[in-house]
């Protein structure tokens, strides 16, 4: 029988963050799911969870949210950091307003909560931090300059937090997703559009944007949440979980290609499937 843990997961009112809180719920866990909309999750609470309203760039939020949690349950084992987005676009169209609200949101937002509940989790000396990277954090794709730089960025810090962390017995983990049946492309292409969709880059923002829902779209093309919300499950319960996991459809092979291949056969890649 697995061991109840007390949770707090970002982003769960939608896609793979509700998955997650969802099954982990299923499993006996304490979940204390987080959003900015707390209707949205009130599934979690029927299901026996607890829905916190934050926003992840609201550091008076975080502080709340997290005292809210130690009040009731005395200690918070695992924090998953799912909260997050895709800005996509040229890098020459994105105001660098909106470049700067996507790393408060994928990144600092995400460090601002794992600041909050380190100190609970060093006086326990135990703990598991579990960040919600991308295939995009090992990858690129034309007009994902800053999604990707905020990918790759949670990659490295998650690296050096591992490290910082293990004397204190905090396992930090990073999961690498490929494409999942969500919202994520929804969210991607009407922006993208509005960034590229006109002046030099149209033709790409189109075509991106075409290759986008279709692989959304279709069945099978994309991997449902659930996959996901099965390696968390794993992550949470294992007695020493991997420093990554990758799944997802896609996430491997393409990976695979920019690891081995270099650049210009990984470039090739990814713009023969965009035009």
């Amino acid at each position: 029988m697995k061991t109840s843990k007390v949770i707090i997961i970002t982003g769960a009112s939608s896609g793979i963050g509700k998955e997650t809180a969802l099954k982990l719920i299923a499993e006996g866990h304490k979940v204390y799911g987080a959003a900015r909309r707390v209707d949205l999750m009130q599934d979690l609470v029927a299901a026996g969870g607890f829905a916190l309203e934050m926003d992840v760039t609201n550091e008076t939020q975080i502080k709340s949210g997290v005292k809210q949690v130690v009040d009731a349950q005395g200690r918070i084992d695992v924090l998953i950091n799912n909260a997050g987005y895709g800005l996509y676009g040229a890098v020459e169209d994105i105001p660098l307003d909106q470049a700067r609200r996507q790393f408060e949101v994928n990144i600092f937002g995400l460090a601002a909560i794992t600041k909050e509940v380190l100190p609970h989790m060093r006086a326990a000396n135990r703990g598991t931090i579990i960040n919600v990277s991308s295939m995009g954090g090992k990858m690129y794709t034309p007009l994902g300059a800053w999604y990707h730089a905020t990918k790759h960025a949670l990659e490295g810090w998650s690296d050096c937090l591992r490290l910082e962390l293990s004397q204190f017995n905090i396992d930090v983990v990073v999961v690498e997703p490929g494409a999942i049946a969500t919202e994520f492309g929804d969210v991607v292409v009407d922006p993208m559009l509005k960034n590229s969709g006109k002046g030099p880059y149209q033709k790409l923002a189109h075509d991106i944007a075409n290759a986008t829902r279709e692989i959304y779209s279709k069945p099978n093309a994309a991997s449902p949440a659930s996959v996901i919300a099965n390696v968390m499950s794993r992550a949470v319960s294992a007695r020493r979980p991997q420093t990554r996991y990758v799944a997802g459809k896609m996430a491997r092979p393409l990976m695979f290609i920019r690891k081995y291949f270099g650049d210009r056969i990984f470039d090739k890649a990814v713009m023969s499937q965009v035009k």
